[in-house]
């Protein structure tokens, strides 16, 4: 048992698309892995169990395909993701894993006896998919059917049904998971819900291309350890190398905000002592008001 600092290696994307049928998911995957792979398809495969929808854009390039038949479990998907590993793709996209909790779904309304209890049969099969997802060595891209949720409101003494937004096809908290969710409307256009890397939250809403993957992959590529960024940023000396490092850690800002400005205080209380006007002739420092 030993303690260590915490760190972010050459990261693996582990990453959702939500939206709806039609959205483009699957087409905004194969782009996101076009950058992911800098061009190279050889080292990408989706796993589908879209009815053939990933053989549709074949156009792109030639990546891999490993087609899911009923029925969906997650040893199946499980088992499919292995083949992945073992044929050493890159980027797997899991086309959908909608799928795999509809099959847990219809498995515990099987089950006899609590529906409650019931559920200590299904969880287990669920967290072991998602931790194979969160474990694999190659990005993940997994994307999920969305539906259109609606509550019951009452309005003149009568029931009414309205809309509360799409809800994605899989456990609730499953978002959680993932370092990046993608919530793509049915124009093609995408919003982070989720967001990690700090590249895309809080940033208007966009068209995903390959370009996307590309800036994900420098943010997995780029990982180092923060305890040596802010030793780098401790021992610089001018305003100036600070601002490289500030440009240079985009991305971590958040975390490194503090250490930026007590640098920077320091470097000026620094330069205010060297100043001449500071130090009397005989070398005691002077007082100002």
């Amino acid at each position: 048992m030993q303690l260590r600092q915490s760190e972010r290696k050459k990261a693996k994307i582990k990453m959702a698309l939500q939206g709806s049928s039609g959205s483009g998911k699957t087409y905004s995957s194969l782009l996101l892995s076009q950058g992911l792979t800098n061009g190279d398809f050889s080292k990408v495969a989706v796993i589908d169990s879209e009815n053939g929808s990933a053989d549709l854009y074949a156009h792109l390039g030639q990546y891999n395909v490993l087609s899911l038949k009923p029925p969906f479990t997650p040893e199946n998907y499980i088992k499919a993701i292995e083949v992945c590993e073992k044929a050493g793709m890159e980027v797997i996209i899991i086309d959908s894993i909608s799928q795999s909790w509809e099959e847990l779904l219809d498995y515990h309304s099987s089950l006899a006896g609590n529906s409650f209890t019931n559920w200590a049969k299904v969880t287990p099969r669920q967290n072991a998919f998602i931790d194979k997802i969160l474990q694999a060595d190659a990005h993940i891209i997994a994307t999920m059917r969305t539906k259109q949720d609606y509550v019951l409101n009452q309005k003149d003494g009568k029931f009414i049904p309205e809309k509360v937004g799409l809800k994605a096809i899989q456990r609730n908290d499953l978002d959680y998971e993932f370092t990046l969710v993608f919530e793509i409307d049915i124009k093609h256009f995408a919003v982070s819900s989720k967001d990690r890397t700090g590249l895309f939250m809080g940033k208007p809403e966009f068209v995903i291309n390959s370009y996307t993957g590309k800036k994900i992959l420098e943010w997995c590529n780029s990982g180092t350890n923060l305890q040596d960024a802010r030793q780098k940023i401790k021992t610089t000396k001018t305003v100036e190398e600070l601002k490289i490092l500030y440009n240079q850690y985009s991305n971590w800002r958040e975390l490194l905000e503090y250490d930026f400005k007590l640098q920077n205080d320091t470097i000026n209380s620094k330069e205010l002592l060297l100043t001449p006007k500071t130090f009397s002739p005989n070398g005691s420092t002077t007082h100002h008001n």
